[in-house]
């Protein structure tokens, strides 16, 4: 599923205007990242590559047993290794691989230029992986799928009318208060918790902390309201959505390579918990969009009034309800696991790179005294931290691959790659292979800011139609949290201590992280 060796960036056939102008109509992008990487030649590509396209059949891989590979799968840890394992197959295979585990069976690619190349095969109606649990929840529930469940038509109408108020240029900007009020409540609750804990400091795992914080920011963009969660003590109804949301990635997992048909036939303890998570994850987002939906009838809305996307969707009533809530819920739930892992992550290589972080707050700070403290303008004028914000994607990414069925034929590493077959594109593998990305390991920002073009290489939050709906939500969400507390804080921890990753639908620190925020005024 994954792919550790690239073909060099010289050798990337590029992405027609064509398609990339087919791409910006449909709000999204064609996620050409720039990053400094000079061309390599990966070791596992065949020094003589053959002049006419191979079959299917002969693509290298495990697929003539599926049964027998799942096995196989679940015996070496595949359930929290899945990463490694697709990185070592990757190594075995070279950079293509063909797979089959139980029913589900894949290509799996790691090239930048192989990505391009399924991104101008992806069609005017993209089709990605569907998640089968999510879908079996929704059938057994009789819910309503939002849009990134849908396909077709039906898909492509309603994206079109989200993307104007969640990716549109001109909707961003009303984002930005939003985000940064909650950023400023945490830098308050921090300071509050040094201050309390006799050592001038705080030190804790924070991913509880942030998983609060994603939460209260996401709702505030989406329903233009605060729950309260960085206060001490936080309402029941809010801690269940949040334990719900991370039991709702758990129990994904396990059902990614059986089909959720048979678990729920057999009433499995997994199917139980699943249902019982999204149960949560749509009330509590269904209490959400009632009272939003109860003020917007009450009161007469302001010419400055922010009543969130949620409310704006509402109003113009140019879709369904159902369709307006099941499409809201899933980026409700969608948005918090996904932002606040990465910050965790970010937070960690930040402190560990005491030089980087150094070289982040002189341009926060420095940022800052040119644009008089608004953020807005202080964005534009950051590039290295957006930079560092990539960095940590393709170091940690929260998925593990990304994923298109093709529309018709294409041709990957000289192999046919029939209509409908699923491709995946290996990001955990691609950001690790040391031909796309020199000294990987490395945590370095600065390689996102050379000269030369890097397209296709930082793919987090996807590609094309189908990138993440929320992607301009959590890029804001990141880079305005991260300048708060470079402007407050230095962040420390413990240099000894190894963090490895596993992986839970998303990846994630295999042990808890010890992070300690200390106010830039108290020594150390």
């Amino acid at each position: 599923m994954l792919a550790l060796l690239a073909a060099k960036p010289g050798a990337l056939r590029g992405c027609p205007r064509a398609a990339a102008a087919r791409c910006r109509r449909l709000g999204g992008t064609a996620t050409a990242v720039p990053s400094a990487v000079p061309s390599a030649v990966p070791s596992a590509v065949p020094s003589a590559v053959p002049s006419a396209p191979r079959p299917f059949s002969q693509v290298p891989g495990e697929w003539r047993a599926g049964w027998l590979n799942l096995y196989r799968f679940w015996q070496e840890g595949g359930l929290t290794n899945l990463h490694l394992i697709m990185a070592r197959k990757f190594r075995q295979f070279g950079p293509i691989y063909r797979e089959k585990l139980g029913v589900y069976e894949s290509v799996n690619i790691i090239s930048p230029g192989d990505a391009a190349t399924l991104f101008q095969a992806e069609g005017t109606l993209p089709e990605r992986f569907s998640v089968p649990p999510w879908v079996a929840y929704r059938d057994f529930r009789n819910k309503p799928y939002g849009v990134l469940l849908k396909t077709g038509e039906a898909w492509r109408s309603e994206r079109l009318l989200l993307n104007k108020e969640v990716l549109a240029p001109e909707a961003v900007p009303g984002f930005v208060p939003l985000l940064s009020a909650v950023g400023e409540d945490f830098v308050r609750r921090a300071r509050a918790q040094a201050r309390q804990s006799g050592h001038q400091c705080w030190t804790a795992d924070f991913s509880q902390e942030l998983f609060r914080f994603a939460l209260e920011s996401v709702c505030h963009v989406l329903y233009g309201q605060r729950l309260g969660l960085l206060q001490d003590f936080v309402e029941p109804e809010a801690q269940r959505f949040i334990e719900a949301v991370s039991r709702m990635f758990h129990t994904t997992a396990p059902m990614l390579h059986l089909p959720p048909a048979l678990l729920r036939r057999l009433n499995t303890r997994t199917w139980r918990q699943h249902v019982q998570a999204w149960d949560v994850i749509f009330c509590q987002a269904d209490k959400c969009i009632q009272n939003v939906y109860r003020e917007l009838r009450l009161r007469h809305r302001s010419a400055q009034e922010h009543v969130g996307i949620l409310g704006n969707l509402i109003l113009r009533a140019r879709l369904p309800l159902d369709d307006i809530r099941a499409s809201v819920t899933e980026m409700m739930a969608g948005g918090v696991d996904t932002t606040s892992m990465t910050l965790q992550w970010a937070l960690l290589e930040l402190a560990r790179a005491p030089g980087v972080q150094e070289q982040l707050r002189a341009e926060v700070l420095a940022a800052k005294r040119e644009a008089g403290g608004d953020r807005e303008k202080m964005l534009k004028s950051t590039r290295l931290l957006k930079a560092a914000i990539k960095e940590t994607l393709r170091l940690h990414p929260v998925a593990v691959t990304l994923q298109r069925y093709t529309t018709h034929e294409v041709i990957l590493q000289q192999y046919r790659i029939p209509a409908r077959t699923l491709v995946q594109v290996g990001l955990y593998a691609m950001g690790r292979d040391p031909a796309v990305f020199p000294k990987p390991e490395q945590f370095w920002p600065q390689r996102w800011l050379a000269a030369g073009p890097k397209p296709f290489q930082g793919l987090g939050f996807g590609f094309g139609p189908r990138q993440c709906l929320g992607r301009r939500i959590a890029e804001l969400e990141m880079q305005l949290f991260l300048m708060h507390i470079l402007e407050n804080f230095k962040i420390e921890t413990m240099r000894a201590v190894e963090i490895g990753t596993k992986f839970d639908l998303i990846l994630i620190p295999d042990k808890p992280i010890q992070l300690t925020l200390r106010p830039l005024e108290c020594p150390a």
